[in-house]
């Protein structure tokens, strides 16, 4: 959809945004000053200030800078004939073309980082800066600057990549540029438009779907730098590219889309990159960590008033950082991808560190006092201690030092000890409690199942199926989860996953490249296509049915099992494209303090209506663990008998315990067939998940409990019960206890299954006087004294005694419903307070609650009764 420019500012006004970048500096000699500290802001945040660099804590950043910075030296003089650096063939390659200029830049970067005390270090070395300078001419002149050569392999390397090394180079040399080539820096930004070939006249296209969320943050800050050296020129360039950033802090409205594009932040803290994955550990951190560098870079330069933007930055980390990362790893849920690479959770949240440390600094009051607090939380919790020298800014480092050292900051997280947050504009779960962190990812006809992109993420089908991950704290997650998770536990039988029994070929081995290449076909499959995207990089689903509800610090999450959209739209789709068809599911998960319930209805291969097809497994759950630790598994049979596995039997609970890690998880089996229990030794190599990555062999000790359904069988029901850090004592209870219905399938101890259909699912739980329900289908749904009207999730829970409080959450999970209508059976209520668009009425039946859901997209919303 095109946006004009007037409808933009139109946009922007309203929100109050088009204020923080000023009409511009009406005074010459203002807007020169403004460039020039842009340009000195710049240097300071990548280069690091005397002061900064002349404290201790930097050592280890300064040491690498330089390390780089002669290691590219040196291949520079070993080049041969027709080379810039020894080994590096240009030409064919895009990726060895942004080697060959993020070398250059970090060889300026050396020359422009002071280095207090050092004889010897590049710090001011000119000879060293020209012979960049003369680098980065030699590269225009064979490389780059011939367009009819140009633009080969990965759109991103040349309108973002590429651009990022070179205007950064740039703005670190512009002195010695000046002086030494006065004309490259026009040459270089003439270029760099043209190479901007999805935009539209050589700059930014808001319409384009290539400039979105952190693309457009990327892409429009370098646009800044590159306005900074052109002088009095380029203040228009400045001003627009700031103007064009200003919608990445827009919350998205899905019923009212600028300009056609679904990326960016959402009001229930979700981010979503590439229309529709679930991104923010990975596109997420990228664009935080982009535009708080930019906020330092403007700081004082006159062209934005960027303080005003703090706070929207703000409420990104606490309502969409901040729940996914527990003990500072990031969570699998939101990383797209990149959960095939080999850097860690930790590393991922180490690069929101630095930004939320560089924002304390741009905050004022309570607000930077939190931020503080949370990096010292962070911090404190996290078993892989933080390396602040692979922060980017040394300037970072020593705000990072200082925080660690004020004792007047407490260490403090973001999220409230106990917390339950539903993610359902990007079909996600995360449920959080002292001990532990449950994440979940599902999807819908909105969000992908998966992503996989240029030979990453090779085997990802399943990832988004409802696939878990457990966290218990204190726990080096690299040893439960990470690309070593991916690599040695079938993708298949990711904890979770209802997935049928077959064989699946990855994109390379199907089609011989990373992608499906049919550009003759009508759809038009090339490398960077919106087809290869639909039906190839990130598949939606094909089911509307995905959502939840948040009571408190207590959820529910439900989601309808689909094919994909390739296997719907299969008859458009050419005949050698690989298609593959689901399995079927009904799901729902209950999330409470010492279990996550889980029901599964429908189970088996029967899309379309038809008879039981191919056998299906469930898998309950799948851990992994080191070779060497000590695991053990007990149990209980279902006539009351002791057992330890592995092994198949029908159980009525399981525990994994890990001794050496200290850890254990429990299983209590509610209505659950024999369950296969295994623990077995896996050793496969890194590269069977990303191409890219070293052919290192991983093995782990890796445990499945799963449920086997043969083929042809009749559609099948689960109920079972995950119990993050159980004992045996504690799961005997759900056994034992007094007043126990142990002969009653569907209730243990407190728990209570009260339906488990593909039109109804619901449990209570009577120590927590919690009820949670979740509808599928249209009519009339009846439990435990509700009556539901339609699809919908719903949370009731209330003290049980006449004048009592009772609290009801609901939600639409389908996010197309106008209203939803629950009746509370029984005696009368009388409101004592509500969410805007929640009416209470009286009816003979008991209290009628209706719930205006139109355009809410899966909010929540909650009324507290008495009576």
């Amino acid at each position: 959809m095109e946006i004009t420019r007037r409808r933009l500012l139109t946009a922007l006004a309203a929100t109050g945004l088009l204020a923080v970048v000023p009409r511009g500096l009406a005074v010459a000699a203002r807007a020169a000053e403004g460039r020039a500290r842009l340009l000195a802001n710049t240097a300071d945040v990548f280069a690091g200030t005397a002061a900064s660099n002349a404290r201790p804590e930097t050592a280890g950043r300064l040491a690498a800078i330089d390390k780089a910075a002669r290691a590219n030296l040196k291949a520079m003089d070993d080049a041969g004939d027709g080379e810039l650096f020894a080994g590096l063939v240009l030409g064919a390659d895009e990726a060895n073309l942004n080697t060959a200029y993020r070398r250059l830049y970090e060889i300026a970067l050396a020359t422009r980082a002071p280095t207090p005390g050092a004889t010897t270090g590049l710090y001011g070395d000119t000879a060293a800066q020209r012979r960049v300078i003369d680098g980065l001419e030699w590269l225009h002149e064979r490389y780059y600057g011939d367009q009819s050569k140009g633009y080969y392999g990965n759109w991103f390397h040349w309108e973002i990549g590429l651009s990022q090394h070179i205007s950064r180079t740039l703005v670190l040399l512009a002195g010695e540029v000046r002086a030494h080539r006065p004309d490259l820096a026009r040459a270089y930004v003439a270029s760099m438009d043209a190479y901007l070939r999805n935009g539209a006249d050589g700059d930014v296209d808001l319409g384009s779907r290539f400039h979105t969320g952190a693309n457009l943050a990327d892409i429009t800050t370098n646009r800044v730098l590159q306005g900074a050296l052109l002088g009095a020129d380029g203040d228009a360039r400045i001003r627009k590219a700031l103007v064009d950033q200003l919608t990445v802090f827009v919350t998205i409205d899905p019923y009212h889309l600028s300009h056609g594009v679904t990326d960016g932040h959402y009001a229930d803290g979700s981010f979503i990159q590439h229309a529709s994955v679930a991104y923010t550990g990975s596109y997420g951190k990228g664009l935080l960590s982009r535009v708080v560098q930019t906020l330092k870079i403007l700081q004082g330069t006159g062209f934005a008033h960027g303080e005003e933007l703090v706070p929207t930055v703000f409420g990104w980390v606490r309502d969409g950082f901040a729940p996914v990362i527990f003990e500072g790893w990031m969570m699998e849920i939101v990383k797209g991808r990149a959960v095939a690479r080999t850097d860690s959770g930790y590393t991922d949240a180490a690069v929101v560190v630095e930004a939320v440390v560089d924002l304390s600094s741009l905050a004022e009051g309570a607000a930077a006092a939190a931020l503080k607090s949370y990096v010292k939380h962070l911090g404190a919790t996290s078993p892989a201690p933080l390396d602040p020298a692979r922060f980017v800014s040394p300037v970072s480092i020593v705000r990072h030092a200082d925080i660690a050292a004020d004792d007047s900051v407490v260490p403090a997280d973001l999220n409230p000890g106990e917390r339950s947050v539903a993610f359902n504009a990007m079909d996600r779960t995360v449920h959080r409690r002292p001990g532990y962190a449950f994440a979940l990812a599902r999807n819908s006809d909105r969000i992908s199942k998966y992503e996989y992109m240029n030979g990453e993420n090779l085997m990802p089908w399943f990832q988004g199926e409802g696939a878990h991950y457990l966290y218990l704290t204190g726990q080096d997650q690299t040893q439960a989860y990470g690309v070593d998770y991916y690599t040695t536990v079938s993708p298949y039988g990711l904890a979770g996953v209802t997935a049928p029994v077959e064989r699946r070929r990855t994109v390379p081995e199907a089609y011989g490249k990373p992608y499906y290449d049919n550009p003759d076909h009508p759809l038009r499959f090339t490398s960077s296509s919106e087809s290869q995207n639909t039906y190839v990089y990130f598949p939606r689903g094909t089911a509307r049915h995905s959502g939840g509800a948040v009571l408190g610090a207590y959820g529910t999450a439900a989601m309808v099992q689909s094919s994909d959209v390739a296997h719907r739209d299969r008859k458009l789709l050419p005949d050698d494209f690989l298609v593959h068809r689901g399995a079927s599911a009904t799901k729902s998960w209950f999330l409470l303090d010492d279990e996550i319930v889980v029901l599964a209805a429908g189970v088996g291969d029967f899309e379309g209506g038809g008879s039981g097809g191919r056998a299906v497994t469930t898998t309950v759950d799948a851990r992994v663990a080191a070779p060497g630790d000590r695991v053990t598994l007990t149990g209980a049979r279902a006539d009351g008998g002791a057992w330890t596995g592995p092994g198949t039997a029908d159980l009525r609970w399981l525990r994994y315990a890990n001794a050496t890690r200290g850890a254990s998880v429990g299983y209590v089996f509610l209505d659950v067939p024999p369950v296969r229990v295994s623990l077995d030794r896996v050793t496969r190599s890194r590269r069977i998940v990303r191409t890219a990555n070293a052919d290192t062999a991983v093995t782990r000790s890796v445990f499945g409990v799963t449920v086997d359904g043969a083929a042809g069988a009749r559609p099948a029901h689960l109920a079972y019960a995950l119990l993050p850090n159980a004992t045996e004592e504690g799961l005997r209870r759900y056994g034992d206890g007094k007043g126990d219905r142990w002969g009653s399938r569907g209730s243990r101890g407190p728990l209570r299954v009260l339906a488990n259909s593909t039109r109804l699912q619901a449990v209570a739980h009577s120590g927590l006087g919690l009820t949670g329900v979740n509808s599928f289908t249209a009519g009339r749904h009846e439990t435990a004294g509700l009556r539901i009207d339609g699809p919908a999730s719903v949370l009731v829970r209330g003290s049980g005694r006449r004048g009592g409080i009772t609290a009801v959450a609901v939600s639409d999970p389908t996010m197309r419903r106008d209203t939803v209508t629950v009746l509370l059976r029984g005696r009368r209520m009388r409101q004592v307070s509500a969410d805007r668009g929640v009416r209470v009425s009286v009816t003979p039946g008991g209290t009628r609650i209706e719930v205006a859901t139109r355009h809410a997209y899966g909010r929540s919303f909650t009324v507290t009764l008495r009576g």
